[in-house]
């Protein structure tokens, strides 16, 4: 696994990561602080496997948050926990609030915006780590590619890989695990609303980031 001894394993992004977490930043093991999402799963299995690693999982997700909203907190949530690795998923409610607050566009992160600021905040943390950053994709569950949400999450999750390449992270195609379970099962089986993940869907994501660290399963 690419996780060495002692790592500080940082995870960040919106509902999907934060899922319940304790404030104001989740670590370690004891109760259970990291939530009901895939950063528990994560944790849990990587501690289990690599004991003698001693990682320290990190869960600093915020609902409700777009890559805008990342960004100022990025300070206080990321760099100052002094991770070795970094994982941000980002992007969801950039698309989302263009389609369900359609006549509030203050609220709204457009593609070059999003891609600017990832950029940005990649630029400023790469250099700071031991380790390295891992990039998860947005993701919409969703069959029909031609639904204008899955079209829109598509163009951020290409965005998503075109900057993983461009600073040499670990890319984690989210949209990809979901859809592997959607050849034999309906949305409804991953999520309630096509975004927040169950538990099925919380435990895909949480294995596709695994094996994209090289995870012994």
């Amino acid at each position: 696994m690419k996780l060495g001894n002692n790592a500080r394993l940082l995870i960040t992004g919106d509902s999907v990561t934060d899922a319940g977490r304790v404030r104001p930043v989740a670590q370690g093991t004891l109760f259970d602080p990291l939530g009901t999402g895939y950063p528990r799963i994560v944790g849990g299995l990587i501690n289990a496997v690599y004991p003698e690693r001693n990682i320290n999982v990190i869960n600093t997700g915020v609902s409700g948050d777009t890559a805008r909203r990342l960004a100022a907190r990025w300070q206080s949530d990321v760099l100052d926990l002094k991770p070795d690795w970094v994982s941000v998923m980002i992007g969801v409610n950039d698309v989302w609030r263009q389609f369900d607050s359609p006549t509030q566009p203050e609220e709204h992160v457009g593609p070059e915006e999003y891609e600017a600021t990832l950029d940005e905040l990649f630029t400023l943390t790469k250099p700071r780590l031991s380790g390295n950053l891992i990039v998860m994709t947005p993701f919409y569950v969703e069959t029909n590619l031609a639904d204008a949400m899955r079209a829109m999450i598509g163009r951020y999750a290409d965005i998503c890989r075109v900057l993983a390449r461009k600073h040499g992270a670990v890319l984690v195609d989210t949209q990809s695990c979901m859809e592997k379970i959607l050849e034999s099962h309906h949305s409804s089986y991953l999520t309630w609303d096509r975004v927040h993940p169950n538990n099925v869907g919380h435990t895909a994501l949480a294995r596709a980031f695994l094996k994209a660290l090289d995870f012994e399963f």
